[in-house]
């Protein structure tokens, strides 16, 4: 068991922030559906990690695409997954692009239940490459709860629970990715410890019986005491500004393309193109 923490630097590039359904909805004005504010357009969620020079790319929703294009991602190192539901998995052929730019399978990381649904339902990704890399090619490495490192970086599970399912969030370092989440164990938490950054779900205000709410995320944010909290994985009825004015100190509502960064110092920092730089 690798006990050591990753001790470097890591950034994170949060490429969605929006629930299965996206933001704006179809047919729907309401506030964030009709606003003009960048932050109020969210596609599914999705993050990109780097540290130790490496690129990790967490889930791979059916935006895939769409957010690599606008982010100019053009190199994945490996994919870490959090559970199979269509808008964390079904962007898993978009991988291709980075194959054939890479010449080389992807690593990919998820527990049992995750790499069942790629088997069962891509097998076509773990065929060996054609001459024409014309298709994803993924290497499957299935892990639980032990800590493992991937070339030089040490990459924390984090299991939560998804209503019933059993999924995975993510540590590297001193930050933390966990989406989908309705009931984490104590656990769990004790791997939650001395965090400076937590991205964490906060689908709606009225309870879900597989996400938290507004007020449970809150709540669990606040156990867990990052020293700075950003929500994602949010639906269409959360507008930004207004949920912005309700979160307590330390806690930021996230958007397409933010940018945020933990070091060895005390400060996160949050940049991104449509906000100014600010420092917690």
């Amino acid at each position: 068991m690798i006990k050591a923490r990753w001790q470097g630097d890591v950034e994170v590039l949060l490429l969605g922030v929006g629930s299965s359904g996206g933001t704006p909805a179809l047919g729907c004005q309401c506030p964030s559906c009709s606003s003009k504010d960048a932050r109020n357009t969210r596609t599914r969620a999705s993050a990109i990690i780097r540290a130790g020079g490496k690129t990790l790319l967490i889930d791979t929703g059916p935006d895939l695409r769409q957010q690599a294009l606008r982010e100019q991602i053009l190199h994945v190192d490996a994919v870490l997954y959090t559970h199979p539901h269509a808008d964390h998995l079904n962007g898993i052929d978009d991988l291709r692009a980075f194959c054939w730019l890479q010449k080389a399978a992807i690593p990919t990381f998820g527990n049992r239940l995750m790499l069942s649904h790629i088997r069962e339902r891509f097998p076509y990704t773990l065929l060996k490459p054609s001459d024409f890399w014309d298709k994803p090619v993924l290497d499957l490495y299935e892990v639980e709860d032990e800590p493992f490192e991937f070339e030089g970086v040490t990459i924390e599970p984090i299991p939560v629970m998804h209503g019933k399912w059993p999924i995975l969030g993510w540590r590297v370092g001193r930050v933390a990715y966990l989406t989908d989440v309705s009931d984490l164990a104590e656990s769990s938490l004790a791997l939650l410890q001395e965090l400076d950054l937590l991205l964490l779900d906060c689908l709606r205000e009225k309870p879900h019986p597989t996400h938290l709410s507004v007020t449970q995320a809150i709540e669990l944010a606040q156990r867990i005491g990052a020293k700075q909290t950003v929500m994602i994985h949010m639906t269409h009825e959360l507008e930004y500004h207004a949920l912005s004015l309700r979160l307590p100190a330390g806690m930021v509502v996230g958007y397409d393309g933010m940018q945020l960064s933990s070091g060895d110092s005390s400060n996160v920092e949050c940049t991104g193109a449509t906000a100014p730089t600010m420092q917690f």
